[in-house]
Parts: structure tokens; sequence; C-alpha cells
């Protein structure tokens, strides 16, 4: 069976996802999630002159009397004629009459009378003016964005205490394996602690969901049955193991069963070769390997984007950045590989251990090298595409 390319398959997947609908929330209860429409000022920021600097807001060309003051929220009252000047702090409204700051270390004042130390500022100098952050009517943050703490407060600025947002999709996670042990404390020697459901709720946590964590489930049709009735009515059933050709490999019959349709299956990628892609009505199913890293790669190109496509991100592939690599690389196969590598001051440096299933290197690590099929051997200090997954820090 020919091997998906990665392009091609995270689009296959991307094409099954429609953004969930959406509603108005209160705004801090926005965060991590995306902007269904686009936000449109209702105020201009500043809504009027304000200063820049503590100082003193002056009219002419000096010298000056001192006739007031204005402070952030307590705005002089009155206008200033040639020859005035008010105490002024910083953010405070200007008065009429003032085009200028001049700034405290620059003054020298005696009793009320204001002179300059230094030049006299220029036109407009330290005067943040009405509308020059944004006005009102401008768009102020674009459908699809990312609403993060400093979003929210430039939407509350720009006067809006409640944002549209898509609605937290429920994401069903399904372990098999007869050797999967659901007590980490108490597991035989034939067994292992089921890390990867774990793994993959704290992964899908970033984002507002709602998790249904199933199993583990035994590697027998009947269970498996079982299992995917638990996962009716959620938008995105992710399950970790079975999807590869052994005897007990089950998830693809198991799905069938279900009345789920084989989108894909295998991606050419290194680890995460026996992906699985399904879609059951208005459910999309992603079937990862069962090795811990396998799964952790897998969820990271294609779990990942398909919960912020459901978000309404108006990008949910992941984004790499470019860095120098700190030792060379070794040629690659006919499949892309996603090296684990740890930032060794500007550049990233590959880790020892690449196996599937080592657990202790994917801890340590702080992202994935992207290595394209049939590359060639490069010399330290090659630029490569790095995506930073450490501590859940995901695009």
């Amino acid at each position: 069976m020919t091997l998906l390319p990665l392009q091609d398959a995270q689009s296959r997947l991307l094409d099954l996802v429609a953004p969930l609908p959406a509603s108005e929330k209160p705004i801090f209860e926005c965060l991590g999630h995306y902007l269904a429409a686009d936000i449109l000022a209702r105020r201009s920021q500043p809504a009027i002159d304000i200063s820049a600097m503590d100082g003193f807001a002056i009219q002419g060309s000096g010298p000056w009397e001192v006739v007031g003051a204005s402070r952030a929220g307590a705005p002089f009252a009155g206008t200033l004629a040639r020859g005035e000047a008010i105490r002024i702090s910083t953010g405070a409204a200007l008065p009429k009459g003032p085009d200028r700051i001049l700034i405290k270390e620059d003054a020298e004042l005696n009793g009320e009378n204001l002179s300059v130390l230094r030049d006299a500022p220029a036109q407009g100098r330290h005067v943040r003016v009405a509308g020059f952050d944004f006005a009102a009517g401008d768009v102020v943050l674009r459908a699809g964005v990312a609403i993060t703490p400093a979003a929210i407060a430039l939407a509350a600025m720009a006067g809006h205490s409640r944002l549209p947002v898509r609605r937290p999709p429920v994401i069903a996670i399904l372990e098999s394996g007869n050797e999967l042990s659901s007590d980490p404390e108490s597991c035989g020697p034939h067994q292992i602690p089921s890390s990867n459901g774990l793994m993959l709720a704290a992964l899908f946590a970033q984002y507002p969901c709602e998790i249904r964590r199933i199993g583990p489930v035994r590697d027998d049709l009947g269970s498996l049955s079982q299992a995917l009735d638990e996962a009716d009515g959620c938008d995105l059933l992710v399950t970790s193991g079975g999807a590869s050709v052994g005897d007990y490999d089950l998830i693809g019959p198991a799905l069938q069963a279900w009345g789920a349709t084989t989108e894909f299956w295998r991606v050419a990628i290194k680890p995460g070769k026996p992906l699985m892609a399904a879609t059951r009505d208005e459910c999309v199913i992603i079937g990862l390997p069962g090795n811990p890293v396998s799964s952790f790669v897998t969820a990271f190109l294609f779990a990942l984007p398909v919960i912020r496509a459901m978000l309404g991100s108006a990008s949910p592939l992941p984004r790499a950045v470019m860095l120098e690599t700190a030792s060379g690389l070794p040629a690659t196969g006919s499949r892309r590989e996603f090296i684990r590598a740890r930032l060794n001051a500007d550049r990233v440096e590959p880790l020892t251990e690449q196996d599937s299933s080592a657990l202790l290197s994917l801890s340590q690590a702080d992202g994935l090298i992207e290595r394209p099929e049939g590359c060639e051997e490069l010399e330290a200090g090659a630029r490569v595409p790095f995506y930073p997954v450490k501590n859940g820090a995901i695009a």
C-alpha cells in the first residue's frame, strides 16, 4: 500500500473538519479560543489626546505660568492661553491649547514660573494623539486568531466585554491494548501503565475542550465495540493503539463495525506510519499508533490541528522555526522524519535515543526537528525546521 505524504494527509484530514457553532462568551472565558468573527473597535484609543510622560503641558514658547494640573482620570477643566502651562501625569488628558509636553527632567520650576533647562520640545512631542493606537470602526482582531492575554486586553480596550467563539469540541480518547494497566502503581511485569491516554488528554487540555477518557480496552472486537459506544456524540474520537497490521490490531475492523468510513490509512512519516483517519456522521476519527512517541508525534501533527480547526483557527497546522543544528544529521529514507531534539543555546541538538517507545527522551526534548524524505546528510550548522513542543508550548 502506498504511503500518503504528510501534507496530503493533513490536507485531507482538515477537509473533513468544519468549525463548530459559535456563541458569545464573557471575555475572560475566551482565553485559548479562536475568534469566530472580526472584532471592530467600538471606541478610539486613546479617545482624546493624552500625555505620554510626566511633566508639563505647555502652550507657546515660554517661559510659562503653571495654572493647574491634569492627572489620569482627573483632567484640567480649563483652556490654556499662550504662556500658560499645567502639571500633567502620564496618561492624563491634554486640555485645549497645549500641543507638546515638557518632561520634568528638562523643566525648571520657580514657584509657579516654569522655564526650560535645555531645548524646548518640538510640536507634538510626548503627546499620544487621539486614535493613534486604533480608531473606532477599525478591525482590531481578525476572525480565526488565537485569543491570547494580549488579545483579551485589546478587545476590552476596544470596548468589548463579550467575544464570539466556537463551542468547545467533545473529544473521546480510547486507549486499547491487552498489555495496558490502568493503575501505574500496580502493574505486572507483563504489563505497562496506560500512559498514552493521560498524555493525549494533557496535550489536548491546553485548548478549550471536553475530554472523555475511555479504557484501557482489551484487544477484542466485543470490548472495542462496547468502548466505541461510549464515544457516541463526540466531535473527535482519538484512538491509541491497534492501528497497525498485527493480529490484535483491531481498531480498523471495530470502527468499520461501528459504522465509520476510513478516509486514509498509513502516512509516510517516522515515527507514526500507521496513522488512520475516518469519519462517522459528524465525528472525525483519528487512529494513532500505540508506541508513545509515535502517538505524541501524530497527535501533534494531526489531532491538534483538527482541534484548532474545530475551534475556528485560521491557521490550524503547527508552525516551525528555522534553527541551526548543533551536530550533523544523517540522510533520510522514504519517510519524513521527526527527531526529538533539545535547544543548545541558539541551536538544536538531536537526542541520542530516537526509539518510538522511549518516553524519557520525549520528556527531555524541547521540540521536533523535521527532516524531509530523501534528504541528504547534513553537517552541523545547517538550518532545519524545528517545532517547539516543550511543556505544551505548541503552535
